[in-house]
């Protein structure tokens, strides 16, 4: 589960890189660098190849300061909460946030996206204090290793160009953003405005326990705090999921030609939204820096390993597994038609699929689509929330079980204080997670070639 730490407010409230002064060396360097970049453009346009570096940085550079100077005035602590200026605002940058992922061939969108996140991490690492700053660097190359290593296990399966390998970590980065920005907007205790209807945000937690008080009044308190913690488990799971399956289409659909082309890309964005989870949570990857690194006097490397090691494995597999899954079924759902006209010849029905056909009026391969990119979706957000659930239940329970022992309250000779709680979730998404999605990418049905998506959304060989 993200729980995102005070880090967006370190990129709304900093001004270091909307306020630069004038310095010789550094602006040399920028020109430099634009000369580099420029001479590439020029390389590759000799070349036949139609990449546009310099419009990628130009375009990541304009969206990444409108982003930062939009939020700064929306979050502004001396600026009055006006609820329709702030969802003007909202607005814009959602308008922004599309054009992030316009249709540009993949070098020239991965330039975009890595220009964009450099921007962010530029303006929050020049924002901090010199202590901070250390322990962000060290939690990002950190984090990076087992970011790196998930990459090497996965992308055997399915080789990808090294553009839309880069194309889609960062858009798996840039999905953390809409839980952030919700996170902002319920710590600012903003409103929006839409002059017809008003929208207060509210915690996840806080939403969660007053609808299981108001639909299930006799029921103990420790059953409405499990059901509440589910239930706010169940809301993360729809932005994070959603804001993955949304940075998915717009970010991969056009370079995909196979199923599982679209299950390796999601694998992708997954890594990329947890290596971006855990160097911007405080609780994570920088608090470990900070608590077993940087405390004066108690330098602790096991612990910070054993730390790391837990949450690089379990969480990040959670991850992987859920849009891993949500990918297959988005594949299913690109490549219907072909799919549906494969399943037909080998003489098999979808007599739901012809029954609503005839009732609705609507495209069997349309219905198929909508389906099962429901049907992925719901899956990713239950194991999602399942897993913080069972991770987050000893700490909710009576006494704070952490094995099998405790909770059953066995004798202390048993062997039952021997399993871990963690066991099963660790079981489940690491063994059982990771040898599905290796059955589901050997699959030849999978593998086969079936044509890139063309504009309407489309198979070419439809």
């Amino acid at each position: 589960m993200a729980k995102p730490g005070k880090i967006w407010y370190t990129v709304l409230m900093s001004p270091s890189l909307l306020s630069l002064e004038f310095s010789l060396p550094k602006t040399l360097v920028v020109i430099a660098a634009l000369a580099v970049i420029v001479a590439l453009d020029l390389v590759s346009r000799v070349r036949g190849k139609p990449t546009r570096y310099a419009l990628g940085v130009l375009i990541g550079t304009i969206l990444s300061l409108g982003l930062i100077k939009a939020s700064q005035v929306i979050f502004g602590p001396d600026l009055p909460k006006q609820g329709t200026a702030i969802a003007l605002g909202v607005f814009l940058i959602f308008i922004a946030w599309r054009l992030l992922f316009g249709t540009w061939e993949a070098r020239t969108k991965a330039t975009v996206l890595g220009t964009f996140v450099f921007w962010i991490f530029f303006h929050v690492l020049s924002g901090e204090m010199p202590d901070d700053r250390t322990a962000h660097l060290i939690a990002i190359g950190t984090a990076a290793i087992p970011a790196v290593v998930w990459c090497l296990l996965f992308l055997p399966y399915h080789r990808e160009r090294l553009s839309i390998v880069f194309c889609m970590v960062l858009a798996g980065m840039l999905a953390t953003i809409p839980i952030l920005f919700y996170d902002a907007l319920v710590r600012g205790g903003a409103e929006l405005h839409f002059f017809l209807f008003r929208i207060a945000p509210e915690s996840f937690n806080s939403s969660a326990r007053v609808f299981v008080s108001g639909h299930w009044p006799g029921i103990s308190p420790l059953q409405t705090s499990l059901l509440s913690m589910f239930l706010s488990f169940v809301l993360v799971g729809v932005i994070e999921e959603g804001s993955k399956l949304w940075v998915l289409w717009r970010a991969g659909r056009q370079y995909v030609s196979s199923i599982d082309d679209v299950m390796q890309m999601a694998v992708l964005v997954a890594i990329g939204f947890a290596f971006a989870e855990n160097v911007t949570n405080s609780g994570y990857f920088l608090g470990f820096v900070r608590e077993f690194l940087l405390t004066p006097g108690s330098r602790n490397w096991a612990g910070f390993l054993g730390n790391v090691a837990g949450r690089s494995i379990l969480t990040s597999m959670v991850h992987i597994v859920s849009t891993g899954l949500m990918g297959y079924y988005v594949g299913l759902a690109l490549f219907a038609g072909p799919f549906l006209r494969e399943q037909q010849a080998k003489g098999v029905r979808y007599r739901a699929l012809e029954w609503c056909h005839d009732v609705l009026g609507i495209p069997k391969r349309d219905l198929y689509r909508r389906l099962k990119i429901l049907t992925g979706f719901t899956i990713a957000i239950f194991l999602h929330a399942l897993s913080n659930f069972l991770v987050s239940l000893p700490d909710a329970l009576p006494g704070n079980p952490r094995t099998v022992g405790d909770l059953l309250h066995s004798a202390p000779s048993s062997p039952l204080h021997y399993i871990a709680l963690l066991l099963a979730p660790t079981l489940l998404y690491v063994v059982g997670g990771f040898s599905l999605l290796t059955y589901l990418f050997e699959k030849k049905e999978n593998m086969k070639e079936l044509g890139h998506i063309v504009e309407d959304g489309v198979e070419t060989g439809e």
